[in-house]
């Protein structure tokens, strides 16, 4: 009599890649190095001259807290970051959703995108100091005219990949050319279009703090110009971690963004 062999459980494999938080483990990974960096420096493997300590830079921070002004650099940097960007981003995605569903506009300016995106935008600088004067407007336009073609490229590159066969089932159900667009495209544009945030944003900090560097009195990048020539390199440091913690704040209100719109992915 041939013996019964006990059913063994199937494990469940349809989980796909769904990536699970792991905060925490980000945390350490920062604390470690934080920790090694410190204990460099005060063994003195890493020179004072070279990178000051962590705890030199948190000192140089709180001098500049105590100061004032943090708030005054701090709010000169976000009011033109967030003016430049925010144009930049809404204009961006206007040109880049008439390039994606305009034939006339995609045979206008693709080739416009395409010959001026690759150029330094840092280069030009000198250029919008002569049209818009030194002060605010040439920075601005810096930020705008940098976050404003990889916006423009995210965004019609979105369109581009949307699922064909949906529009074409939208139009077989007799939608409109706008329900198209709002119900179809914009969202199946959107998981395209949101990472582009984050890299027009890393972009429009690259380039603000160069704007400062060049010419302002007020600003992270102008107060870590000053400490570079001041050979303080802790207030340096104190500078750049502010720069990070902009960007890991503008990364998490994107991701924010992210998790609200595109709750229909998971």
């Amino acid at each position: 009599m041939p013996e019964t062999s006990t059913p063994q459980p199937v494990p469940f494999r349809g989980g796909g890649f769904n990536p699970r938080p792991r905060t925490l483990f980000g945390l350490a990974v920062m604390v470690v190095l934080i920790a090694v960096w410190e204990t460099g420096c005060r063994t003195g493997i890493i020179h004072p001259l070279v990178l000051p300590a962590p705890s030199e830079a948190a000192t140089a921070f709180m001098e500049l807290l105590d100061s004032g002004l943090l708030w005054t650099h701090l709010g000169a940097s976000l009011s033109r970051l967030v003016i430049g960007w925010t144009a930049g981003t809404i204009l961006g995605i206007a040109v880049g959703f008439s390039i994606g569903l305009f034939s006339l506009a995609r045979a206008g300016f693709v080739p416009l995108v395409a010959a001026i995106f690759p150029i330094p935008k840092i280069a030009l600088l000198p250029l919008f100091i002569i049209w818009f004067g030194i002060g605010e407007g040439s920075k601005v336009a810096t930020i705008l005219f940098g976050t404003f073609f990889p916006t423009v490229v995210a965004t019609y590159g979105g369109v581009d990949n949307v699922d064909r066969g949906l529009i074409r089932m939208g139009q077989s159900f007799g939608l409109s050319w706008f329900s198209i667009v709002r119900k179809i495209i914009l969202p199946g544009a959107l998981p395209a279009i949101l990472p582009g945030f984050r890299i027009s944003a890393a972009i429009a900090i690259v380039l603000l703090v160069a704007a400062e560097m060049i010419g302002a009195e007020f600003g992270v990048g102008a107060y870590i110009l000053m400490a570079g020539s001041l050979m303080a390199m802790d207030q340096l440091i104190a500078g750049v971690a502010i720069l990070s913690t902009i960007g890991l704040t503008v990364s998490w209100i994107i991701g924010r963004a992210e998790k609200a719109l595109l709750r229909w992915r998971v």
